[in-house]
């Protein structure tokens, strides 16, 4: 069916549909899911496993191989990192890029099956491993709560009721609360306080033991009933724990209470820690359902905290860290506001050059491609975020293409005396394939990322997705609603036909044309000289990955050397905390002690737990003011703690995070590792633009290991766990019982005082009871010596390798300038047999990123060939069109140049993108030759007259996008990619009017007729 004739043909069906597409477009607009970044989906799951009394080095053999092995059987796995620590086995076990959100639950199903598996090779005393799925779960909606005169204990019960609340609101998933210590009861009593009263230890912890529990002493008949017997004895409050009654000596009891101090406090020393603007805080994260709508959830969050503010206490604050709902509007109204620029300049575009009824004609089919685009999004749930809207913005340009080449067909057939329903059966005739050819050329160019499977194609699929939507409605409506619209509103005084082109602009232009023709060898020559040089000055060209966030905020992390307690790091991040609370140009700061924060936003990669290790969010007033902030950060915050290795960092647009310059190296010993570590550290010092220098291993920590005497604990019968837990109690207390508080079960410590606890002297004097003597053998007597060592505190793994990351940052400017610089350096580091290195950070990303794209590119070109050939069914078109295709990187490396903007990943998407648009320009001007040439025409006269009537939409859609990329110049994520369009299709422009008619000439031998 003819789909011209039928609209023509069928006027009030064709307009319906046009109502129907400006409705269901507004509509549809309204409908659509909001989002600050695309979703993509985070392929990792943790396994946790705590090994209690293990060093790091027992927890990476005895556990993290163990499991490692049985996880790695998984064909599904793309990579295993790993993380030992003393007591701990962390693995993040990655999934290949095939996987996506739907296949992963099944994936996730048989990770716990593997690991359940291996559970019965792991050493007694590890635990249960945890396997957490929700890694990569966004909690977009971050508060803290504070409270002046409330203690920790208020604030939790209030995180808790508030989580319970949130829980009920519309399309919440979870709400995961930090900050949060557990609370203890500890009981303290000094050891020459019992032997004074004839008390052994012993015989407090099994007294304590005694009621802890929960037993049952059965049920019996009470005439019809049958009753539940429950004696009481359980401990009710702190204060009957106070009151138990121990067996003193001459049987005597004695209430606990009046043995040893009873006291209600947190366990020691605490996990993490949270602070806001300096103060003690609770964070309390909520995260979106999965296809939720963040800005709804947002809503819906803030309308119930409404509700409860009679609920809430006075003096009690919920503070923003994050709120994704409030960004994401901020973020999605930029987006469209930068939509509507473009579609104005396109517009008035189209007026000044195209006259008013045509321009305001493609203006109304253009306005109708972006309604009904926004239908098909709705259709097919691509969210309106940076990408999408993106994209809509990139395909404006374009989308006018094939509105432009239709109304100029009918107008000059009308301005040649022809009915304009019969030019428009004519000129849809002759253009519409060629037209579509073009276009799906065009969308081909952009396929690439959309087959792409990693996280950086995922992140950036939505920019293909509505290309691909966009452009085919663009010729859908230029097939079917420019027809009508032209044949219904578009007039023209007829003229004869060469009388059209009789202007001083078309005569110049020709004038250029028949001399580049008449020394085409020469401006062969000259084109491929200017390729060359322009592929000779892209070396000048920095290379990036993703830019900086637009966020307001930056991160400040702060690493201690390792093994230092918490509480030095604690009395660090508050002096800093002090620091940041007197700058002016500072709204807040949350701060985050013992880890990193929970994931708020997609891109971000939380720390994985660590004493030694504090990290600090810093909210600006201004985005602008972050770049000073952080050169201020560095310069007054670092030489006032010498020790401490700072790193200051924003946020990246798009997946990565990490230090931007590192290398992995990868070996069995650990001693070996270090020696190349320290290497590569004096590698990265010696360039001047390097700063937080670091690795991942941390430095080595300090460990006590009193030397057991074998023979004279045999001897006495008393074994190495009993001399291990009298340490422990000694050190810092030992677990003895449980307390139960409504939901809630709260260990009993007991332990030495403050000031017999945690010393060496005192746990000589500690006294073991002998079963075989039945005597308190001192501690002394069986140790040897006391002995302080080192030990590696951390132990990363890759791929079942001890690995170790080392990182830096440059002080200034792009990564990829020193990181070519160091990396020679680098890599003529000669490496030990059974050693080897590979480059991690932004160049990694970069490069599997690139690769990705890269291995789709190949059929995606060969679609675009196949395409071309059907459309010409000749070699030698194909062939002028893919040479004009190279030449674009001259205007390219001019555009980036003349910017200085780097070549970052969303450039490269728009050198793609431009080799769609030159083709699809090529093609419209050489379907016009061939359709001169069938129509009588000498070759030289086809040539020249197909080439000046080309020479309006050619142009137009040139102008068009290259001044509708102008509003993306001041987006920090897509300013590459606009600079890379607007200065390769600015050139690209004299390509098509001049490059592939001279090749044309040079591939056909096509000389000026001497009697021309």
């Amino acid at each position: 069916m003819n789909l011209t004739r039928f609209s023509l043909q069928n006027r009030v069906v064709t307009w319906m549909f046009i109502l129907l597409i400006a409705l269901g477009g507004r509509i549809s607009y309204d409908q659509l899911g909001r989002l600050e970044d695309p979703a993509f989906t985070i392929k990792e799951a943790v396994v946790f496993t705590s090994y209690p009394g293990a060093s790091a080095q027992e927890v990476e053999q005895e556990v993290t191989d163990i499991l490692e092995t049985a996880i790695r059987q998984m064909d599904q796995i793309k990579r295993i990192r790993s993380i030992s620590r003393a007591g701990i086995s962390e693995i993040h076990a990655e999934m290949k890029d095939k996987y996506d959100g739907k296949t992963l639950p099944q994936v996730w199903s048989e990770l716990r099956h593997k690991v359940s598996d291996a559970r019965i090779k792991l050493p007694p005393g590890a635990s249960e491993p945890l396997v957490n799925d929700d890694f990569g779960d966004v909690f977009g909606v971050f508060y803290a709560i504070t409270g002046d005169g409330f203690d920790l204990r208020e604030l939790q019960n209030f995180a808790d009721f508030l989580k319970r609340e949130m829980l009920l609101v519309q399309d919440v998933a979870s709400v995961d609360i930090m900050g949060r210590q557990d609370e203890a009861i500890y009981v303290e009593f000094s050891n020459q306080k019992l032997s004074l009263l004839g008390i052994s230890q012993q015989q407090i912890f099994d007294t304590l033991k005694g009621y802890d529990g929960v037993a049952s002493a059965g049920e019996m008949p009470l005439g019809k009933d049958y009753i539940r017997i429950a004696p009481t004895g359980t401990f009710q409050s702190v204060d009957e724990i106070r009151s138990l009654l121990i067996q003193g000596t001459e049987e005597r009891l004695i209430r606990l209470g009046d043995l040893a101090t009873v006291s209600r406090g947190y366990v020691e020393p605490a996990e993490s820690l949270m602070h806001f603007n300096g103060k003690q805080a609770i964070g309390l994260g909520i995260s979106t359902v999965s296809g939720g709508n963040v800005v709804v959830m947002g809503k819906a969050v803030t309308q119930r905290l409404e509700e409860l503010q009679e609920r809430i206490p006075i003096g009690i604050n919920l503070n923003t860290i994050a709120h994704q709902g409030d960004s994401v509007e901020i973020a999605v109204n930029g987006f469209v506001e930068n939509l509507v620029q473009a579609l104005v300049i396109v517009i008035g575009v189209l007026l000044l050059f195209m006259g008013l009824r045509s321009g305001l004609l493609i203006g109304v089919v253009l306005l109708l491609t972006v309604a009904s685009t926004m239908i098909f999004m709705d259709i097919f749930s691509i969210n309106l975020q940076r990408i999408s809207l993106g994209a809509l913005v990139i395909a404006l340009g374009m989308l006018v293409d094939n509105a432009i080449v239709v109304t100029e067909g009918i107008l000059v057939g009308i301005q040649t005396g022809k009915r304009s329903y019969d030019a428009a059966m004519k000129t849809v005739a002759e253009t519409a394939w060629p037209l579509l050819g073009a276009t799906v050329i065009a969308i081909l160019a952009f396929s690439g990322i959309g087959l792409s499977q990693d996280s950086t194609g995922e992140f950036c699929r939505s920019l293909f997705q509505v290309i691909l939507i966009s452009l085919m409605l663009s010729w859908v409506l230029a097939v079917t609603a420019t027809p009508l619209l032209c044949d219904i509103f578009l007039k023209a005084k007829q003229v004869d036909e060469d009388a059209i082109y009789d202007h001083w602009f078309f005569r110049a232009f020709k004038t250029l044309l028949e001399t580049s023709i008449r020394f085409k060898y020469l401006v062969s020559i000259l084109m491929a000289g200017l390729l060359v040089a322009a592929i000779f000055g892209f070396r000048y060209v920095p290379d990036s990955f993703f830019p900086n966030s637009n966020r307001p905020q930056f991160m400040i992390n702060l690493w201690l050397p390792q093994g230092r307690h918490i509480q030095e790091i604690t009395q660090v991040t508050s002096q800093v905390e002090n620091w940041l609370t007197q700058q002016e140009k500072i709204d807040s700061h949350a701060s985050f002690i013992g880890r990193g924060a929970t994931r708020f936003i997609l891109t971000y990669k939380p720390e994985s737990s660590n004493r030694s290790y504090a990290q600090i969010l810093v909210n600006m007033k201004k985005r602008q003011d972050i770049p000073e902030m952080i050169e201020k950060v560095e310069a007054e915050i670092g030489p006032l703690f010498p020790d401490i290795t700072l790193d200051v960092q924003s946020f990246v647009l798009g997946p990565g995070g990490g230090g931007k310059i590192a290398v992995r190296l990868s070996g069995p010993d650990a001693n070996v590792l270090r020696e190349l570590t320290e290497q590569v550290k004096g590698i990265y010092a010696s360039d001047p633009n390097t700063k937080a220098i670091r690795d991942d291993w941390r430095q080595r920590t300090k460990i006590l290991r009193p030397v057991f005497d074998e023979t004279a604990a045999r001897r006495l019968g008393i074994s190495r766990q009993q001399l291990s837990n009298a340490l422990e109690w000694v050190m810092h207390g030992s677990r003895t019982a449980l307390y139960r508080e409504e939901n809630k079960l709260i260990p009993i410590y007991s332990r030495l005082p403050e000031e017999e606890k945690g010393r060496v002297e005192n746990a000589r004097f500690l006294k073991i009871l002998s079963p075989v003597t039945g005597k308190h053998i001192p501690l002394e007597q069986l140790i040897l010596a006391w002995p302080i060592e080192f030990e590696d505190g951390l132990i990363h793994r890759w791929n079942q390798e001890r690995t170790i990351k080392v990182e830096c940052d440059p002080i200034f400017g792009v990564a990829s300038n020193v990181f070519n610089r160091i990396r020679p350096k680098v890599e003529s580091l000669k490496l030990p047999e059974g050693y080897h290195m590979e480059w991690a950070g932004e160049y990694e990303d970069s490069t599997k990123a690139k690769t990705s794209l890269g291995k789709n590119l190949p059929l995606s070109f060969l679609a675009m060939i196949v395409c071309i050939v059907f459309l010409f069914n000749k070699i030698r078109e194909t062939l002028i069109i893919l040479l004009t295709v190279p030449l674009a990187i001259i205007g390219v490396t001019a555009g980036l140049l003349s910017f200085m903007q780097a070549f970052d990943f969303m450039s490269l998407l728009g050198f793609l993108s431009l080799s769609g648009m030159l083709i699809k320009n090529s093609i419209v001007l050489l379907e016009q030759i061939d359709l001169e040439e069938n129509a009588g025409r000498e070759p030289y006269e086809a040539l020249v007259h197909a080439t000046i009537t080309r020479i309006r939409p050619v142009a137009m859609a040139a102008v068009t996008t290259v001044l509708g990329m102008l509003p993306l110049i001041g987006d920090d994520f897509f300013r590459g990619l606009a600079i890379t369009i607007m200065g390769g299709l600015s050139f690209a422009t004299v390509l098509t009017l001049l490059v592939v008619p001279v090749l044309y000439a040079v591939f056909y031998r096509i000389r000026k007729p001497k009697n021309g």
